[in-house]
């Protein structure tokens, strides 16, 4: 992918996801930064791609390596901007600063509507709701109405994230009956336009608030039909025990 004449313009999310394995970070560094010296790519796209590599180095902890990263990156475009201020914000909540990381994710949100880019726009919303404490419901309001106007599958992808990140702060703030409807929604994007995993944690979440409603025995039998399909999954195994000899689960 060497030959300048035909260059990628710009970098689609589908070919940033062939790149990442978030299980994996440090193999996705590697492929990141071979595609970052890629010249078959155009400048502002291995700009983007630059700003996932820092990514990646931040959640192996490398959080320097990963600034300098994006302090080398000059900026081409909105999008590039959205990108450097989302990923200097993942940044800054890792290592447990959200004071730091709202007005960088805030500044994301802008540059990436001005630069009408709706997946990177939902992905700083969906930041946003997780760090600024005391405004989790509203970043996530915004962040449904601007996933209404979008169409592409995975952009509406976001759908999973910004139901369940509410409904577990719904769920552990003592309102359940307010979260299971979010996790519900979580489920119906996961089976519309998401993963296998995505739709397997949407079913241990539904189950889960279930119980906390005392539904109990609603809950057991999803969680049964989950142990089906994974009969490993430590997680479905607390439930169940929880469901069945009143033991409390692994996140508690």
């Amino acid at each position: 992918m060497g030959d300048t004449t035909h260059q990628l313009q710009t970098i689609d999310q589908s070919i940033l996801d062939t790149l990442w394995d978030f299980s994996d970070p440090a193999a996705s560094a590697e492929r990141l930064q071979a595609a970052a010296d890629d010249l078959a790519y155009s400048e502002e796209a291995r700009e983007e791609i630059a700003t996932q590599l820092a990514r990646a180095l931040g959640l192996m902890e490398q959080y320097d390596d990963a600034e300098a990263v994006l302090d080398s990156i000059v900026p081409s475009s909105p999008i590039v901007e959205a990108r450097i201020a989302l990923e200097r914000g993942r940044l800054r909540l890792a290592q447990s600063e959200p004071v730091l990381a709202v007005p960088l994710f805030t500044k994301a949100a802008r540059r990436a509507a001005s630069g009408r880019v709706t997946f990177l726009t939902l992905d700083a919303l969906h930041m946003l709701a997780i760090a600024d404490a005391g405004h989790e419901e509203e970043w996530a309001e915004v962040g449904f109405a601007v996933l209404e106007r979008a169409s592409q599958p995975r952009t509406r992808r976001w759908g999973v994230a910004l139901h369940n990140n509410l409904g577990w702060y719904l769920h552990d703030g003592g309102r359940a009956a307010e979260a299971l409807p979010h996790f519900e929604r979580a489920l119906e994007y996961a089976r519309e336009v998401g993963t296998a995993d995505q739709r397997f944690i949407g079913r241990w979440a539904v189950a889960r608030c279930l119980r906390t409603l005392g539904r109990t025995d609603e809950a057991l039998v999803q969680q049964r039909s989950l142990a089906e399909k994974r009969p490993d999954d430590p997680y479905v195994a607390a439930e169940i025990r929880a469901l069945t000899e009143d033991r409390s689960t692994i996140e508690e």
